[in-house]
């Protein structure tokens, strides 16, 4: 492998890679301001509990941001932190394109894709978990490459790699608690596809498995000993009033005030805003206070009376599903033209955006129809799906089809994640695709 590093096509390709995506960075940071939003102010406030030994922490959020606010403390230093990953991440796009191909154009193309999209530059300057969560994502899947392209792998070698990417899984799912079945998946995927010595197989996945239930475990232990909750969040209810708050008309008599208070933000959300999702979140000092319950009973109560809506109205609810689904794949791109230190900058960039949502909304939807299309053996063979391919389209529709599933509101965030993740398998279809054409090409003219 390092041999084939010192390939000068591949080490220029890094290089420009690199060297673009630090003076971007380097750029944004003197020109662009970072943003607080909503959610950041509870992340803030959770890492000052974390510094006061974690008294006062209410299990709102998972640790993963908070801590990592605690690590650089400041919000100049948490903007350069995060820059810092953006940069870390485009090189590991970069390293795990080129594992699976061994195109160093392709690997250059794709690293590129990610560091000049502004969907995931501009959440580098924001306050929210999305950088965080995108790095710890990337890293577990660099370290699974490196499992799943060793040409002679060696148990030790699993062993550690295997690890490093349940770690690194697990810590993704304490940032995004969405990604809970990352380490799970990996697991079940490497027993069930990975072709290797059953020795080899069974101790890599026994490794991610272990590694990543450690993590988790030892929170949703935390969680429970502190609040009784065998869950991620203290938030469960509150987050299922998303979908259930849509039709909150039906709960029956016996929770009228919990009702009838939600209809009044709701109806103050629609008016103001065209649509009722997240009337939840301005509603609930004005419920604990009509109801004289604690946020934690809440949570409890609210999530008893959505599950039973949820049971009497399927319809209703699975409609808000599809519908989540749907929003999943819109392209967010948070940030600011006003945040610019010059306004030019800010004019010229809604242009950029505009066409990158664009290019990024038809890739999403070449995504969804080529997996559809991967049903026929004929696109299999074009397409020439890996092993590695076959476990990110896995993990992408799981992650797309769960995050609907359990909550409705910001479900176009929930992507962004893994949005270049989807600019990986289109473009490494699209070059599958090129290369059989020009093969038939070439055929013919013979």
């Amino acid at each position: 492998m390092i041999k084939r590093l010192a390939d000068w096509r591949v080490r220029s390709w890094l290089i420009l890679v690199a060297v673009i995506a630090l003076v971007e960075r380097v750029f944004l940071y003197l020109v662009y301001r970072p943003l607080s939003y909503n959610d950041t102010g509870s992340y803030q406030r959770l890492a000052k509990a974390i510094l006061a030994g974690w008294k006062g922490y209410d299990g709102t959020r998972t640790p993963g941001y908070p801590l990592f606010l605690t690590l650089f403390g400041t919000d100049e230093r948490v903007y350069a932190a995060q820059l810092f990953l953006g940069f870390l991440t485009t090189l590991l796009f970069f390293y795990i394109t080129w594992r699976i191909g061994g195109r160093s154009w392709l690997a250059g193309l794709v690293a590129l894709a990610h560091t000049l999209n502004p969907q995931q530059i501009f959440f580098e300057a924001d306050f929210l978990t999305e950088t965080l969560a995108t790095f710890l994502i990337i890293l577990s899947m660099a370290f699974l490459t490196g499992m799943l392209y060793s040409k002679e792998p060696r148990m030790w070698k699993v062993l550690g790699l295997g690890l490093l990417t349940g770690l690194a899984a697990g810590c993704a799912a304490l940032t995004r608690p969405l990604f809970i079945i990352l380490p799970f998946w990996t697991v079940f995927f490497l027993l069930v596809f990975w072709r290797v010595r059953p020795r080899i197989r069974w101790g890599g996945a026994l490794l991610v498995g272990l590694s990543g239930a450690v993590v988790l475990g030892l929170w949703i232990n935390f969680v429970y000993q502190r609040f009784h909750m065998v869950s991620l969040t203290s938030m469960t209810g509150f987050h299922l009033v998303q979908h259930t708050g849509l039709f909150f008309e039906y709960v029956p008599d016996e929770y009228a005030t919990i009702r009838d208070v939600y209809l009044h933000y709701r109806a103050e959300q629609i008016a103001a805003t065209g649509s009722p999702g997240n009337a939840i979140w301005d509603a609930i000092p004005a419920l604990e206070k009509a109801t004289g319950l604690s946020f934690l009973d809440l949570s409890r109560v609210l999530t008893k009376i959505s599950i039973q809506l949820i049971i009497d109205h399927p319809v209703l609810y699975l409609k808000n599903v599809i519908l989540g689904w749907i929003w999943y794949w819109k392209v967010p791109i948070y940030y600011k033209a006003d945040s610019f230190r010059f306004s030019w900058l800010g004019t010229f960039s809604k242009w950029i955006i505009l066409g990158w949502r664009g290019a990024l909304v038809l890739i999403n939807l070449g995504f969804v129809s080529g997996s559809v299309l991967l049903v026929w053996k004929r696109v299999q063979r074009t397409l020439r799906m890996d092993v590695f391919l076959g476990f990110l389209l896995g993990m992408l529709w799981l992650t797309s089809i769960a995050q609907t599933f359990l909550d409705h509101g910001d479900n176009p965030r929930f992507l962004v994640p893994e949005q270049s993740l989807v600019v990986l398998i289109v473009s490494c279809w699209g070059t599958q695709l090129f290369l059989s054409l020009r093969k038939k090409d070439e055929n013919f003219s013979a």
